[in-house]
């Protein structure tokens, strides 16, 4: 499992590196500098052979590489021999030093265009943008989404994917364009762009399908259709359908769920009233039936479940004399008791039946949890994707440059929030973050590997652009002070500048590092 992570963690940057690399290498190739290396990676070499005078290698770190220009070294120009000068880096001009300089950066948003194009022209796959279970006076809740709902334009424009809404947005996200079950409907949302993704990702894309579990053992499919059951609808959809103030008729389905074959009994609604009608609960109660999700599939060997005689299939309906409906709500419900022990009623072979369990308490990530050992048997489904068809070849290249711009533009937005306090350091990202990123967006597919790998080259590019000395954005700022001053900075002012920029970079690596860990181990 780690390795494929790594893998394509590898796969994702590699390219990355090896193109920044590359603008490096030509554009010293091309004003006559010898390269002496050309490294994917740092540490020891794993791999390398030697043609004309460079050497070129894999090294063992893949988390960047270099290019070794011979004559490199401003502090020590005066060493390079006098007949090797028209091959060293530091005795070419001004702006042959600039481009070679600049090549790195370049190259990265150069092949973000490229990807961009390739995006546009084969056109995108991409899972559709829906919202998970909300919750009642939520903040999502209070605006008008309801769970499931799928966002299709905002600001009055199309969107398809969360690479669309970052990108094609203003700071100000005004309206938001759904479709839900009740149809197509546009909200007022009056939210910044990074505060509405702050609170979209409370909401997983991930609902739990409409099944259930009766008295006797039946597995239960609620539908609104007579004639077959509509797999779409998920349980969280089937809650909000029956809460509405339009009356709905739902129909059970009852058989195996293996083989997905069900028989439609009668209508679980007829002849009730209104008020029954729109409550789910009761609704639930009545018919004898509780969601899949509260039914147990596995007992953990030797848990506090294990030693009451608690069994798979047994269906839990009560903790502590409150009826529970949702798997989750009963784990964080388990854990703020403060009682040692905790009652359960379940469906035991049709019968109700009380257990009295005392949970074992576990540390899990430094934090103390209350565990009886049992695993629900609820069934999540992701939402759909949407393909859109590829663009023709000039068409394509024409839209990957607007797209590029617009990249760039929100780079350097989201640096400027961060050096302004706008955002918190917190959220800067090391090589774990990265790596988690490039993997999700794997399993999502070709198109949002390659739109994020796009992403990321351009904020490779616009880093290294940044003017602190060991980056290039530092090299090409001593050129211009150069330039201006009509000579190079002193030996002295270079040193200091060189230490103060390794030790900024330093920080900044350490607080990226740091923030992983954190995240992912703490």
């Amino acid at each position: 499992m780690y390795l494929d992570k790594i893998l394509i963690f590898i796969l994702f940057l590699g390219p990355l590196v090896f193109f920044h690399e590359l603008g490096h290498f030509l554009f010293a190739r091309l004003f006559g500098v010898r390269v002496e290396v050309f490294s994917i990676g740092f540490g020891p070499k794993i791999l390398s052979f030697k043609r004309g005078d460079t050497q070129y290698a894999v090294s063992l770190i893949p988390l960047g590489g270099y290019v070794k220009m011979y004559g490199d070294d401003p502090l020590n120009k005066e060493a390079v021999p006098v007949e090797e000068r028209k091959f060293s880096f530091t005795y070419k001009n001004k702006w042959q030093r600039f481009w070679i300089v600049l090549g790195g950066p370049l190259a990265n948003i150069i092949i973000a265009y490229f990807l961009f194009a390739g995006i546009f022209m084969s056109g995108e796959t991409s899972p559709e943008l829906r919202i998970g279970k909300i919750e009642a006076k939520t903040k999502f809740y209070d605006l008008g989404f309801r769970s499931g709902d799928v966002i299709k334009k905002v600001n009055g424009k199309i969107v398809n994917s969360a690479t669309d809404i970052a990108l094609d947005t203003e700071d100000e996200i005004t309206t938001m364009t759904v479709k839900g079950l009740s149809g197509q409907r546009t909200l007022s949302i009056g939210l910044g762009l990074e505060k509405f993704f702050e609170e979209f990702v409370k909401y997983p894309n991930y609902l739990q399908k409409a099944l259930f579990v009766s008295k006797s053992g039946e597995v239960v499919v609620l539908s609104t259709s007579s004639s077959s059951i509509d797999w779409d609808i998920s349980l969280e959809q089937m809650q909000e359908l029956y809460s509405i103030e339009t009356r709905y008729t739902i129909y059970p389905y009852v058989g195996d769920l293996d083989s997905k074959s069900f028989d439609q009994k009668a209508d679980l609604t007829k002849g009730r009233s209104a008020e029954v009608a729109q409550d789910w609960v009761q609704f639930l109660v009545e018919n004898d039936l509780r969601p899949l999700d509260m039914m147990i599939s596995t007992i953990v060997m030797n848990s506090a479940a294990d030693e009451v005689g608690l069994k798979s299939k047994d269906v839990i309906l009560e903790m502590n004399g409150q009826k529970v409906f949702n798997f989750i709500n009963l784990r964080d419900t388990l854990q703020e008791t403060k009682e040692s022990s905790i009652e359960l009623k379940i469906w035991s072979g049709g019968q109700v039946v009380t257990k009295t369990i005392t949970p074992k308490v576990e540390t899990i990530n430094k934090k103390e949890m209350k565990l009886i050992g049992v695993k629900s048997s609820g069934i999540y489904s992701g939402p759909k994707r949407i393909e859109t068809d590829g663009k023709p070849f000039f068409k394509s290249l024409v839209m990957a440059g607007p797209r590029t711009w617009d990249s760039i533009v929100k780079t350097l937005q989201g640096f400027k929030k961060l050096v302004f306090g706008e955002v918190s350091l917190k959220q800067v990202g090391g090589p774990l973050s990265i790596g988690k990123v490039a993997s999700d967006s794997f399993d999502s597919g070709l198109s949002q590997f390659f739109q994020l790998m796009a992403l990321i080259s351009i904020n490779l590019g616009v880093i290294n652009l940044f003017p602190i000395p060991v980056l290039d954005g530092g090299h090409i700022a001593f050129i211009l002070l150069e330039i201006i001053n009509g000579g190079p900075l002193s030996r002295k002012k270079m040193e200091i500048a060189q230490q103060v920029g390794l030790s900024l970079l330093l920080m900044i690596m350490v607080g990226s590092i740091f923030n992983d860990f954190t995240k992912f181990f703490l």
